[in-house]
């Protein structure tokens, strides 16, 4: 299968709402790159399936479109951020890979 593959570099933050999730926001420009290449692959709510890297810690997830803020959010789980050392207002290194829709290459 073929990936997609992205790096940028953001800011850890915590949702103030009850579940307390962490989050990096992707880079707006970035962001509107993927949604372009990969939009007609999102599922529910704008959720893309990826593979996320910080560090040397890899793990399966997703991202989502966040309308408000028009920018994919990525959550990142306690495990990664233990492992990793990375905190709330941390920069840290991000690697995604998306899998490209076979639809969109014509397959």
């Amino acid at each position: 299968m073929k990936k997609a593959k992205y790096s940028f570099e953001a800011t850890i933050w915590k949702y103030k709402g009850n579940a307390g999730w962490y989050f990096v926001t992707l880079p707006k420009l970035l962001s509107k790159e993927i949604r372009n290449s990969h939009g007609r692959s999102e599922e529910g709510w704008g959720r893309l399936k990826a593979l996320a890297q910080i560090g040397k810690s890899k793990w399966s997830t997703a991202i989502w479109f966040d309308s408000k803020a028009k920018s994919y959010l990525l959550p990142i789980k306690s495990e990664i951020r233990k492992k990793e050392n990375a905190e709330i207002d941390s920069s840290v290194k991000v690697r995604l890979e998306i899998e490209v829709d076979k639809r969109l290459l014509g397959i």
